[in-house]
């Protein structure tokens, strides 16, 4: 059982499925991603787009890029290109489930503003984002982290050297 399933943030939720040592590195407090050039190049992105909105809505321990409200609640997440496709979903997904335990019914999108595409997300499947919670946490609970595993975009991580060096 989870203990507190609030207690989770997005980016845990992307790591998920992005590589799940990356997972247990960021949730042990190991943030390598200040010196990542991705990373950087995302937050340029995030900045200089969709800059007449409010970004950076926080709810307990998720920060939605911005949310937009005409009839229906959308929640936004801006991203730079489809490569983690489904770990972007899975994070919004994450939080589209967050506020629905808390009341509010949402649909989600995720802006890829250099592809000119959006993705419209729904939550339809409520207990499979409750199973990726409990491998989260079991994950996270480990004592030390999962080996690492190869994966294509490795050499571009910003925690690289902490699995393969």
């Amino acid at each position: 059982m989870i203990t507190n399933e609030m207690l989770y943030t997005g980016v845990q939720v992307n790591y998920y499925f992005v590589c799940k040592r990356k997972l247990w590195f960021f949730s042990h407090g190991i943030s390598m991603e200040n010196e990542s050039e991705d990373v950087l190049l995302g937050k340029l992105l995030h900045d200089r787009s969709y800059r007449n909105v409010k970004k950076d809505i926080l709810i307990d321990r998720i920060s939605i890029d911005f949310v937009e409200r005409n009839g229906e609640i959308v929640l936004h997440e801006i991203k730079k290109s489809r490569k983690l496709e489904r770990s972007h979903r899975y994070q919004i997904l994450y939080y589209l489930y967050s506020l629905k335990r808390k009341g509010v019914n949402a649909k989600g999108m995720i802006n890829y503003p250099l592809l000119r595409k959006v993705e419209l997300i729904k939550l339809e499947d409520e207990n499979e984002i409750k199973e990726i919670l409990l491998n989260i946490e079991k994950i996270i609970s480990l004592s030390e982290p999962p080996p690492p595993e190869k994966k294509k975009f490795c050499r571009k991580c910003s925690y690289f050297e902490l699995c393969w060096i």
